[in-house]
């Protein structure tokens, strides 16, 4: 596979790796096993136990077990053909993810400020409109 091909795998399959990355450490379908991590990684016993735990709560800690999975399945290597191009491959992967994440996150931000902007508008809007029903006609 020639290096630009290989520069073009690399940002395509960090695009799963984000979103599984993502889902499991911020979506509400994994909110109860996510909440019980949590917990284990402030109240376990040992230091050991609660850096595991917290590990699932951390998009940028998953990611890299997530990047892991996915270089096992994909057998993807960037730029070196031996055990090198693995290592590269790996960090390489879990920095774009991180780039995608924060910018998802970041447009996530954004549109639930507008979501409440337009919220706020709308009931200023309608607060407006009853007073303006209230008044008597001149």
């Amino acid at each position: 596979m020639s290096f630009g091909m290989q520069v073009a795998v690399l940002f395509i399959l960090a695009i799963p790796i984000a979103c599984v990355a993502w889902t499991v450490t911020h979506e509400e379908i994994f909110r109860e096993p996510r909440d019980y991590c949590v917990g284990r990684s402030k109240s376990g016993k040992s230091i050991g136990e609660r850096k595991f735990f917290y590990l699932f709560t951390c998009e940028y800690c998953f990611s890299h077990y997530v990047t892991l999975g996915f270089l096992i399945m994909t057998r993807y290597h960037l730029w070196l053909d031996d055990w090198r191009g693995y290592v590269i491959a790996f960090f390489a992967l879990v920095f774009v993810a991180n780039v995608y994440m924060s910018a998802f996150g970041e447009l996530r931000l954004e549109i639930r400020q507008d979501r409440q902007e337009i919220a706020a508008n709308d009931e200023l809007a309608d607060m407006r409109h009853r007073r303006a029903g209230d008044r008597p006609a001149h």
